[in-house]
């Protein structure tokens, strides 16, 4: 009985507490399942927080959200703006030394519009997962996206001298077709140089080559030289922001084997520069010229029976280095270049041999000349010609070591200058007050007789006239309506009747017409009377 009684006073756990344990471990399962769904906190650094709110900026990746910014504050000493941004679980691995981050917010820019999809949601901070496997815990926001590094084509290198109008996001243009873009863009200080990071799209960049040149590309573009007066128009983009071009200038020139990612190039000024950056290979020389050197630009083309054959590399080279006396008695010096690239059409030029005959034609009589290449402009181009030599060969005469090119005087040059000068004062004494006067009095006399012939005009009598006229047709008309030839009117019936009487009379009259022909007196005598027949005796 004892074991009964102490086993029927045993305590129980009572069902009140059943309740608080089960929450307990609630509680407990939702603080293990917070912590654990929580990742790292990281700091970002930025200049501003312009469109950044706390517990509403999401972080994201590839658009997905990776991270909430929980604090926006400012930095101990007031120079830029500190987010504290809370990771989820799992994101780790990308915040790496090398990740990046950019506000992803409305731009206008010359890539173009982005980040419209940000004017209703918010801006937000993007992501980009490094590859470094060094983690950290504090990063500087960029003020836009970073240039890409990977793509499905080729990324190239150009070096540009500074003053160059090329930004990131200006388009990359093969014979005006695009087919990459400037996806970088900075200044080296220490060398004074542009240098552009370009990306050329797939299938494209099959287009790039050794021989490629690439040059600057402006919308709008004019060029007054020795051709006239020239002016292009690009692209709606181009002419906003400008652009790159390349393509093998020349297109006798092997265009090369095929460039490798990374590869660098040069940025030329223009399309002529890059063509003129294929002929490598130059023979200099220099023109020593008495007269006046006005019209003639470096970059002018110098020409051997119309085909160019170099171009005008310096004008005044050294003209005057040794002071100013020398200027009032040396002539002045050009720099010129054959390039035996651009006549051969190849790049494989012997040298020597193209140096020994241009020798040969300087003692043959051949000789630079300035001639006018536009009479608006103004401007000059180099002419090679053969002028004829009785000296035999040309002694070697060199400026700055560099061989002098004989040089005729360019009196033509002159004597058009001369013959404009004259046009233009004949035209100067040309009588045209006088002229004018006579014109005036003219203007003033057809003035005159357009008014008279106005009046005239407006005179009723005249204006009748054509309704008279009218008139006097139609009456005409009527009358001749009677003279129709198919018999049918009283007129012509008439006509008719009379002209039947008239030959009836004409026929009985002929008798007596052919009497009085032969004699013309038989209306008065009578005529002899014709003897009575006598008849024949018969035997």
């Amino acid at each position: 009985m004892s074991e009964s009684a102490d086993s029927g006073h045993r305590p129980r756990l009572s069902a009140v507490w059943v309740i608080p344990l089960l929450a307990a471990l609630i509680g407990a399962w939702l603080v293990y399942s917070h912590v654990t769904s929580q990742g790292p906190v990281i700091t970002l650094k930025l200049a501003d927080a312009e469109g950044i709110s706390a517990g509403k900026t999401a972080v994201r990746t590839r658009n997905v959200q990776v991270g909430v910014v929980k604090q926006v504050s400012l930095s101990e000493d007031l120079s830029h703006t500190l987010l504290t941004v809370q990771m989820q679980a799992g994101t780790g691995r990308m915040l790496q030394t090398d990740t990046q981050f950019w506000v992803v917010k409305p731009r206008v820019g010359r890539e173009g519009i982005s980040g419209l999809n940000t004017v209703l949601s918010g801006a937000y901070i993007q992501l980009v997962p490094g590859e470094s496997g060094v983690s950290a815990a504090s990063y500087t926001v960029n003020d836009s996206s970073p240039p890409e590094e990977t793509g499905d084509g080729l990324f190239l290198q150009l070096v540009s001298e500074a003053g160059s109008a090329v930004d990131t996001g200006d388009p990359v243009n093969f014979r005006s077709l695009r087919v990459g873009r400037v996806v970088a863009t900075e200044f080296d200080p220490g060398k004074k140089v542009f240098r552009h990071r370009l990306f050329i799209e797939k299938p494209y960049d099959v287009l790039v080559t050794r021989g490629s040149r690439f040059w600057e590309v402006s919308g709008v573009s004019f060029k007054l030289g020795a051709q006239g007066f020239e002016a292009k128009l690009g692209s709606l983009e181009t002419v906003l922001g400008g652009g790159v071009a390349f393509a093998v200038p020349d297109p006798n020139i092997s265009v090369g084997e095929p460039v490798q990612d990374g590869d660098e190039f040069v940025l030329y000024k223009d399309q002529e520069a890059a063509r003129r950056a294929i002929y490598s290979l130059t023979l200099d020389y220099v023109l020593l010229i008495d007269g006046s050197v006005r019209g003639l630009r470096a970059g002018a083309p110098v020409e051997y029976r119309g085909v160019r054959v170099g171009t005008v590399e310096r004008v005044a080279w050294g003209f005057g280095f040794e002071g100013p006396k020398s200027m009032r008695q040396d002539p002045v010096p050009v720099l010129i270049r054959l390039e035996p690239e651009r006549i051969a059409q190849k790049t494989e030029v012997a040298m020597v041999q193209w140096e020994q005959e241009v020798t040969e034609m300087i003692n043959g009589g051949l000789r630079a000349s300035l001639q006018p290449a536009n009479l608006l402009t103004g401007a000059l181009f180099v002419d090679l010609a053969f002028h004829g030599n009785d000296d035999g060969a040309v002694s070697a005469v060199s400026y700055r070591s560099v061989p002098v090119f004989p040089s005729v005087d360019h009196d033509g040059i002159q004597k058009i200058e001369e013959q404009v000068s004259q046009l233009l004062r004949t035209w100067n004494q040309l009588p045209f007050e006088a002229m004018a006067d006579r014109l005036n009095n003219s203007l003033d006399r057809m003035a005159s007789a357009s008014e008279r012939l106005e009046r005239i005009l407006s005179n009723p009598a005249i204006v009748q006239l054509p309704q008279e006229a009218v008139n006097t047709m139609n009456a005409l008309q009527e009358a001749l309506q009677g003279w129709r030839a198919d018999g049918e009117g009283d007129a012509y019936q008439q006509v008719q009747t009379a002209l039947g009487k008239l030959n009836r009379l004409l026929d009985d009259a002929a008798p007596v017409i052919d009497t009085l022909n032969e004699r013309p007196n038989a209306l008065i005598f009578q005529g002899r009377p014709t003897p009575d027949p006598q008849p024949r005796a018969t035997r």
